[in-house]
């Protein structure tokens, strides 16, 4: 699907285009070019920033991967969409963390939805925003005014 597209373009299928496009199919859930960028030259390929950015989006452009942002991130973070699955997450906008969400609610919710609109699905990006437990007990905590002595009463 990649060669085509890129034949489309009018652009070469090049070694460094196959190793960008070979790390990416090895990813699982979400990722950004930085961290990309770094385990590629982790593993010794000899790969270029500029290389890595703009094969990412001929990449985007084919179809074959999904730009993810993350509400006040500065980065974006991309997903395989081609050959699988959707995934789908929670956010927390305390901490940042990613909890992915398992089961089929999501893809049944999903078809009923386009179902009642008659629409055809041909993909999904579900995203909950929130606080996460973790947040809201760190937040309490922060919150909660701590016992000191002077504030305590005397016994005398």
């Amino acid at each position: 699907m990649f060669r085509r597209y890129l034949k489309s373009q009018s652009l070469r299928y090049t070694p460094e285009r196959a190793d960008v496009l070979a790390a990416v199919m090895d990813r699982d859930g979400l990722f950004d070019a930085e961290g990309l960028l770094a385990s590629m030259r982790g593993v010794g390929l000899d790969v270029s920033k500029a290389t890595v950015y703009r094969t990412l989006r001929l990449l985007q452009d084919a179809g074959i991967l999904t730009p993810f942002m993350i509400l006040g991130a500065n980065v974006t973070h991309y997903q395989l969409a081609y050959g699988r699955d959707p995934v789908d997450y929670l956010v927390c906008m305390e901490t940042g963390t990613l909890t992915r969400i398992e089961g089929d609610d999501v893809m049944a919710l999903r078809d009923r939805i386009a179902a009642r609109h008659g629409w055809d699905v041909v993909g999904h990006r579900f995203v909950i925003y929130g606080t996460s437990p973790e947040a809201i007990k760190d937040d309490k905590r922060a919150a909660s005014p701590q016992e000191s002595s002077a504030s305590r009463p005397s016994s005398a």
